[in-house]
């Protein structure tokens, strides 16, 4: 099925009447539909208007909101099937993914000061510290203050007077900001928040003309969606993002890569999988005679890469190309960065017991619950319940039984 595509009103007007007249029957507005099923606005917008086919995770949720039974979900596995036999879906493109609404839209009246390249400059080095705060403090206990900076932000850009290079230059500092808001609103476990956020920034890369941002912001919101049951959605909006910047400087088109290669892995799509994971590392050592790269690539590495590899290999079932990959890369670790080397454990557990080391599964997983015990991070948190649901398989084996004894809620 396709559940990424925009469609006609011919193939997605039945799914929207219907969903419009169950709302209207219970009282309810599209925003607080979106609040009731946990899935962002402006997507529940472009599918209860007919312009996008809903994925099964939306159909099945609103089903339950609306008391509908099957209905919906049956109407969008037909819809999705005849999109993809018709071959009437075209491929999803950036300004498929853009808010409805135009959430940067400078004041009418505006009273504040002249702002120039120095406050620019200023918002550039708060972003990066940003970023480079999140390599050491995690989710629930970033949000706060990152939240403060991206609406400082936004009202510096709103509020104020501003050349047009500088506004442009206001709008790129917005989209980065939001990327990294995002990124840590999803890692305290607020994902619509994040898919919001996520749409606010690609409307400032997009507005700001910035390929490269764009395909950061939707790469983003891409494995956002992979990772909270809207795989295929993911599947489109990764290649929409690396198809939207052609031209990209080696390390993000490497990154944009890598979010293929896990989004296909989400859908269980080996070859295409595997094809953009060569394509990843091809790109990140070619030549390149462009602009600079990014600085929000700083952390993009061959290392880096190798993680993803391992990832998708566990991800696709292959734990003989895994458990190998991951133990390299772990012993080469900034062990300072508790997150990552929880959840790159986390993955090496669940390799270890597809290849059938229990016990050695079992100890990685102990340490991943003990790097998660912080409890600012979600993500951690997920993966251990991941990583101790996947023991369950072993219950018989002692040190399994122990683990599993230990944390019996997980």
């Amino acid at each position: 099925m396709v559940t990424g595509y925009p469609v006609t009103m011919a193939e997605g007007g039945e799914f929207g009447r219907i969903a419009r007249a169950a709302l209207t029957a219970r009282g309810m507005t599209i925003r607080a539909a979106a609040r009731a099923v946990n899935f962002d606005h402006a997507y529940l917008s472009r599918v209860f208007a007919g312009k996008q086919l809903p994925s099964p995770q939306l159909a099945q949720a609103l089903d339950r909101l609306f008391g509908t039974g099957r209905a919906l979900v049956d109407l969008a596995d037909r819809l999705a099937e005849a999109a993809t036999l018709s071959g009437s879906a075209p491929p999803a493109s950036l300004g498929d993914f853009l808010p409805e609404e135009d959430p940067l839209t400078p004041l009418t009246s505006r009273t504040g000061r002249r702002i120039g390249m120095e406050d620019v400059k200023d918002q550039a080095q708060r972003v990066h510290a940003l970023r480079l705060a999140d390599d050491v403090v995690y989710g629930r206990d970033l949000i706060g203050p990152a939240l403060r900076e991206l609406r400082t932000a936004v009202r510096l850009y709103r509020e104020n007077t501003h050349s047009d290079s500088v506004g442009r230059e206001l709008l790129r500092t917005i989209g980065e900001l939001a990327q990294i808001c995002g990124w840590i609103s999803a890692d305290a476990g607020q994902h619509p928040e994040a898919e919001r956020i996520y749409r606010l920034g690609l409307s400032a890369a997009n507005t700001a003309g910035d390929a490269t941002l764009a395909g950061n912001l939707l790469g983003s919101l891409a494995y956002l969606a992979s990772n909270t049951g809207r795989e295929r959605e993911g599947v489109e909006m990764a290649r929409a993002a690396s198809d939207g910047a052609p031209d990209a400087p080696p390390r993000a088109r490497a990154l944009f890569l890598d979010r293929v290669a896990w989004a296909n892995a989400k859908t269980g799509q080996a070859q295409p999988a595997m094809r953009a994971l060569a394509e990843a590392h091809e790109a990140i050592i070619s030549d390149y005679d462009g602009p600079e790269e990014p600085t929000w690539t700083y952390w993009v590495s061959t290392a880096e890469l190798e993680v993803m590899d391992s990832r998708v290999f566990t991800e696709l079932r292959r734990p003989l190309r895994a458990v190998p990959l991951l133990r390299r890369v772990l012993g080469q670790y900034d062990a300072t960065h508790t997150r990552e080397m929880a959840l790159y454990l986390s993955w090496l557990a669940v390799a270890l017991a597809d290849a059938n080391e229990p016990e050695e599964a079992a100890a990685t997983t102990e340490r991943v619950i003990s790097l998660s015990s912080a409890g600012a991070s979600e993500r951690t948190a997920d993966r251990a319940r991941v990583a101790l649901g996947r023991l369950m398989e072993y219950r018989g084996v002692p040190e399994v039984d122990s683990l599993l004894a230990q944390y019996p809620a997980a």
